[in-house]
């Protein structure tokens, strides 16, 4: 029989000592990770729950699992398993059961030159476990340290996601069998209340917020309830559940955002807050009837992942010397627009972020708001008694306000406010929903705001979307004849022009561990920026249609939005598909 621990897991110290606390709460303190108050707080609920020093720390939200991890690694003498280290495929020759994974947070990774087996576990105190593996697979282990989302994440994903479904089925066959009573909410509560409910939605939670997902979609049908995640923009199915747990499962993330659980032939808009593996997270839900059930969308709202960074955000040096003139405007509008889920708070957020200062007073007009910025005085829209966009941003500018961000401009009374707010000494930021920066004067246009008012105070439209970035992990140069690149560089407006860049290297998506096989890892910003010049005062001032503001923009050195993501295309970040299909160009005649 073989040794059952090669690493040193099983002479680890006791995590409950006082020894190990005291150790830890000084390499916590010298990295400026945990204050003296929060070692207070966490030394009081371990008084109070009997939990671990190191587990409450997470759960408090004290400090991030990820952070813990790199302290508990170094003290321990454990490695840590690094995106590239997680397998391609599970590891066949290793027959353990996928329950005993799950449960344990105990996953096979790889094998070592010498017959050993590496093993991402989440608990590194846990030498039990770990002996029990190495009992089952007859070999020594070595213990690396991952999360335990990041470890369920790759379950999920080399077994499947239904290998943690099995403890639901109890669950199913009680909603299954009450069916008839679904509209009495005492059920609904208690069905909400369930153990296996609870997990379920927590898992649900933790695992899109692991993936760094965006959205999470509950779509019931007759016959199931699927489970998406929206990733880098895209859907993913992630989950199969069985119908009859979609009451259950309504009525438990009801109660969460404390909406009313008895009705369902109204949508309903709420709001939860959660700490997910020691990071508050926001989620904003939205429930819609439909044929099946109810639909539900889970946004989640984490600022902790966000980059208030023009550079972060896509970008480059250019543009962001641009913006930063236009910022610095004592007053007029700047809009920012295109579709939904194209970043447009985000890039209003950062905007916030670099004007902010002790001398300015900035004011927010949210529906809703998304996150919170220190310094700023932020207003959530509420219909319901009167207080819209319009009427808030009336209020406001008897607050002496220096910049004014507007959530949205959707009407013609708000349109009219923020150009007075403008014309009067105050920069305000905005959004509108349209398809490219020239199409945004249209619409106002089209809204009823006067030319020569809209001439007179509108400085910049910056239309926007987002594109996935390839994987830096395994994305992979792309052959190009010299035709096809000039075509690429045509569709861009380059043809012609010397090289200013890295135009070789254009790359395609492969797929790995470290992008979950997707070939994409994160996303970028493609823009176009239209400053309102002369040219372009003259064109609104003359009626002008939408190609000839276009055209004026283009004169005075606006970029198209297509030429910004090929550039990015021929830069190597991000695919000239992914460029095509979110300019709405996909019949552009190229291809690769």
């Amino acid at each position: 029989m073989p040794t059952p621990v090669k690493s040193a897991a099983s002479t680890l110290p006791d995590p409950r000592s006082e020894a190990f606390v005291t150790a830890l709460v000084g390499r916590l303190a010298g990295t400026g990770v945990l204050d003296e108050l929060g070692v207070l707080r966490a030394r009081r609920a371990v008084q109070q729950s009997g939990e671990r020093f190191d587990r409450v720390l997470t759960r408090l939200g004290l400090v991030t699992e990820p952070a813990l991890d790199e302290i508990l690694a170094d003290m321990l003498g454990i490695g840590l398993i690094r995106p590239g280290d997680w397998p391609s495929a599970a590891l066949d020759h290793v027959a353990v059961k996928h329950a005993f994974l799950k449960q344990s947070h105990i996953l096979p990774v790889s094998d070592e030159p010498d017959g050993s087996l590496v093993v991402a576990v989440a608990d590194p105190f846990n030498a039990e476990t770990v002996s029990a593996l190495s009992f089952l697979v007859e070999r020594p282990v070595v213990v690396r340290l991952a999360s335990a989302a990041d470890i369920d994440q790759h379950i999920d994903r080399l077994y499947g996601p239904r290998a943690g479904v099995s403890r639901l089925e109890p669950m199913a066959r009680l909603t299954d069998s009450g069916a008839a009573d679904a509209d009495d909410v005492r059920r609904l509560e208690d069905m909400a209340s369930e153990a296996p409910v609870i997990r379920l939605v927590q898992s649900l939670i933790e695992r899109a917020q692991a993936t760094e997902a965006s959205d999470i979609h509950i779509e019931p049908a007759e016959d199931a309830v699927r489970v998406r995640f929206r990733i880098d923009g895209v859907l993913h199915t992630v989950e199969t559940l069985p119908s009859a747990l979609k009451a259950a499962l309504a009525s438990r993330i009801k109660i969460m955002a404390e909406l009313n659980i008895a009705e369902r032939r109204l949508p309903q808009d709420g709001r939860i807050r959660a700490n997910v593996r020691g990071r508050d997270i926001d989620l904003r839900i939205s429930t819609m009837p439909a044929m099946g059930g109810e639909s539900i969308v889970m946004r989640l709202l984490d600022r902790g992942s966000v980059a208030l960074d023009f550079a972060a955000l896509g970008f480059d040096g250019t543009a962001q010397r641009a913006i930063e003139g236009l910022f610095a405007n004592p007053d007029g509008i700047i809009l920012v627009t295109g579709p939904t889920g194209s970043g447009k708070t985000t890039t209003l957020y950062t905007a916030l972020s670099v004007l902010n200062s002790p001398e300015l007073k900035l004011f927010t007009v949210e529906d809703p708001i998304e996150y919170r910025l220190a310094g700023v005085n932020q207003i959530q829209v509420n219909p319901r008694i009167g207080l819209t966009f319009a009427h808030a941003l009336r209020s406001i500018l008897r607050q002496d306000p220096d910049i004014v961000m507007v959530g949205e401009i959707r009407d013609l009374e708000t349109a009219e406010i923020a150009i007075r707010a403008s014309l009067t000494g105050h920069l305000v930021l905005s959004t509108v929903h349209t398809n490219g920066a020239a199409a945004t004067v249209m619409r106002l246009l089209d809204m009823g705001v006067e030319d020569y008012l809209m001439a007179s105070s509108l400085k910049a439209v910056v239309a926007q979307r987002l594109v996935r970035r390839l994987c830096p992990a395994c994305a992979k140069p792309r052959t190009v004849s010299p035709a096809h690149l000039e075509r690429i560089r045509a569709l861009a407006g380059l043809a012609g022009r010397a090289a200013d860049g890295p135009t070789h290297t254009v790359r395609e998506a492969c797929g790995c561990p470290a992008c979950r096989n997707t070939g994409f890892s994160g996303r970028t910003t493609v823009y176009e920026m239209l400053v309102v010049d002369e040219r372009v005062r003259d064109a609104m001032l003359e009626g002008g249609t939408e190609h000839s503001i276009e055209a004026a923009a283009r004169i005075g050195g606006m970029v198209p939005m297509i030429a910004n993501g090929i550039g990015k295309v021929l830069a190597g970040e991000t695919t000239l598909e992914e460029v095509l299909r979110v300019t709405r160009a996909g019949d552009a005649p190229l291809q690769l």
